[in-house]
């Protein structure tokens, strides 16, 4: 089967669904650029993805995968504004869903908390849509906010002048109404930056499997929120999140 059916055939394919339109060389796998990474170039991905499968069963599903978890960073606007006025609701509906839980599975690996605030935003809106407290075209619209959202905090980090790691220590901090209102944006972002040097420089090879490290860590991440000031009431929690964080960048934290 060559290159060139395969992009006719999905054409067709989204064609007859009543998609309005979607760039031809970026369907078919190609060398070293297998799919564009948007949101807008691969669409009802899950049909896609079985008639091409089909169509041609070397390609490789990784690579399908590694364009799907990026669909959401570069969704536009325009192009939200198309999904919500789709005729088939249920597959717009399907599609977002099943975006959003990947999105959120990829970035608990970096950040734990922005990831539980996105998984929590889903989840309520598939409850009071299954419980019918909202309706088919307000659920889509509540996911399509989601996914705009995502978007947003993809800059928040930039905004405050921190890389993604550090930014991941600052959400960890700021999780909470008292360390916002007692502290401030500038105090918790110097607190971020010097949890995430100190971690930094305090960690060693499998660090997550020695407790005696482990131990070392805690300690210093305790002496440090107090150091910041940090509402003694919520350092025990705070303590944990960033700890769980650390481990999630553990690979991170020993370049």
């Amino acid at each position: 089967m060559k290159e060139d059916n395969i992009e006719n055939y999905a054409i067709d394919l989204f064609k007859s669904e009543g998609y309005n339109y979607i760039y031809a060389p970026d369907v078919a796998p190609d060398t070293d650029n297998p799919i564009r990474a948007t949101f807008s170039d691969v669409v009802l991905e899950n049909l896609l993805r079985h008639k091409l499968l089909e169509i041609n069963p070397q390609i490789q599903p990784n690579l399908i995968d590694d364009a799907i978890k990026k669909l959401l960073r570069t969704c536009s606007d325009e192009f939200l504004a198309e999904v919500r006025d789709y005729r088939h609701k249920n597959i717009a509906l399907e599609t977002l869903k099943k975006l959003l839980n990947q999105e959120i599975k990829a970035r608990s690996k970096t950040n734990l908390v922005q990831a539980k605030t996105l998984k929590e935003m889903l989840e309520d809106s598939i409850r009071r849509y299954h419980s019918k407290a909202i309706s088919s075209v307000e659920f889509l619209d509540e996911l399509i906010n989601q996914a705009k959202e995502i978007k947003n905090m993809d800059t928040e980090y930039q905004k405050l002048g921190l890389t993604e790691y550090e930014y991941a220590f600052y959400t960890a901090v700021a999780n909470n109404e008292s360390a916002k209102e007692l502290m401030q944006t500038n105090k918790l972002r110097e607190l971020a930056i010097e949890l995430f040097n100190r971690l930094k420089s305090s960690v060693s090879i499998d660090w997550t499997k020695k407790e005696s490290v482990r131990a070392k860590l805690r300690v210093t991440v305790k002496r440090t929120l107090r150091q910041f000031g940090y509402p003694p009431d919520m350092q025990k929690l705070a303590t944990d999140t960033v700890l769980k964080q650390a481990e999630q960048l553990a690979k991170e934290l020993l370049k």
